[in-house]
């Protein structure tokens, strides 16, 4: 089975969790503000803050610039649930924004139809990895005093107007460290920003609001009793985890130089199917290719689940597109189904295919070739 993804672990992942295990720090640690050094110079921010899943990351950055109950944040829907679950974790109410189905992400052009007096942010994901026109994006915020804050966890490595995505462009930006991910931690999340205010408030906020961390404790010269101001979260990333991040960070250029390399081959192969379209890349992006999706054209009479089924049944696992989040129960609304056509339209015809650090020309040769045998 070629599987759709597959995370890169190699011995020095190995004996890095080894070593934290036997250093005695378990939890978070010197190994977790090391990562964040690391991440911090890799991007080029000024602060980088860990902790244990993107999910968490959204929360924290949502509750971190004064989201609450009664706000409203502009998001996509065609997203991973997670999206939408964290805005509505803070309180407020996310309002589904329609897409370019050019790039799968969010349409500028229909961000300021949905500008209310409760609308305080705008959520935006890169989606798959290709960044979002943010130009345009940062203007709307500017003109209607809107905060942006932005869902990188699939951004690891990709350039927007020739900066890594996580400077970041908008007030905070938040990657995910997940197993499908390019850079994986197991599970695991990273808060950007270049606000040494917000960057404290957030390092607070993930370990139950102490006024003190674990290291600052263990490492005092004198008795330091520790306060809790304000109610905080348990969502700390721990040294074993980070210890595995530094690897996998300083593995990173090779990971995405190797997936570029598959991108183009897939390009080169596929541009050629007059039913289907292949990912488009804005020449101010670059993108890291977290994965590879391709869509049905609309006039195509091949359907997506077809041929995912055909591909499964010559051992090639593929997976639907991204999901749209208003059609899942918790958010479920007619209103949503009547006006996200082209959110619509992408999750019911695209599909992601294998892409990995790991796959070798012939694993993706034979992908190609099971295409055209499909499409004969």
């Amino acid at each position: 089975m070629i599987p759709v993804a597959r995370p890169f672990i190699g011995t020095e992942e190995e004996h890095a969790v080894v070593e934290a295990l036997r250093s005695g720090w378990i939890t978070q640690g010197p190994r977790v503000a090391e990562f964040e050094k690391a991440f911090s110079t890799y991007i080029g921010c000024a602060h980088a803050v860990a902790v244990s899943s993107c999910t968490t990351a959204l929360h924290l950055a949502l509750i971190a610039s004064g989201i609450g109950a009664g706000d409203e944040v502009i998001c996509p829907s065609l997203s991973f649930i997670a999206t939408a679950n964290s805005i509505t974790y803070a309180g407020a109410t996310p309002v589904f924004c329609d897409i370019d189905l050019a790039t799968y992400n969010l349409d500028p052009s229909e961000i300021v139809k949905l500008i209310t007096p409760r609308t305080k942010a705008i959520l935006v994901v890169h989606q798959i990895g290709l960044a979002a026109e943010m130009n345009a994006i940062l203007a709307i915020s500017r003109e209607y005093g809107l905060t942006v804050i932005e869902d990188a966890a699939c951004a690891i490595g990709s350039e927007y107007e020739g900066s890594l995505i996580g400077k970041p462009l908008g007030t905070l930006a938040c990657f995910s460290f997940h197993p499908r991910k390019i850079l994986t931690t197991g599970e695991g999340g990273m808060i950007t920003t270049n606000d040494p205010s917000l960057a404290d408030k957030l390092r607070k906020l993930r370990q139950h609001a102490m006024s003190l961390s674990d290291v600052a404790r263990h490492n005092a010269k004198q008795v330091a009793t520790e306060t809790y101001d304000e109610v905080g979260y348990n969502f700390r990333m721990t040294d074993m985890q980070a210890a595995m991040g530094i690897v996998q960070l300083n593995r990173l250029q090779d990971f995405l130089q190797r997936r570029r390399s598959l991108a183009l081959r897939y390009d080169e192969a596929l541009d050629s199917f007059p039913w289907l379209e292949t990912p488009r890349v804005p020449r101010n992006c670059r993108h890291n290719y977290q994965s590879y999706m391709i869509r049905l054209i609309d006039s195509s009479s091949i359907k997506r689940d077809l041929i995912m089924q055909e591909m499964l049944e010559k051992n090639i696992s593929t997976r639907r597109a991204i999901m749209a989040i208003h059609r899942e129960a918790p958010y479920r609304s007619a209103r949503w189904e009547n006006t996200l056509s082209r959110t619509n339209l992408a999750t019911d015809t695209a599909l992601i295919l294998p892409l990995f650090h790991q796959m070798t020309d012939a694993d993706q040769d034979y992908v190609i070739e099971t295409l055209y045998s499909i499409a004969r």
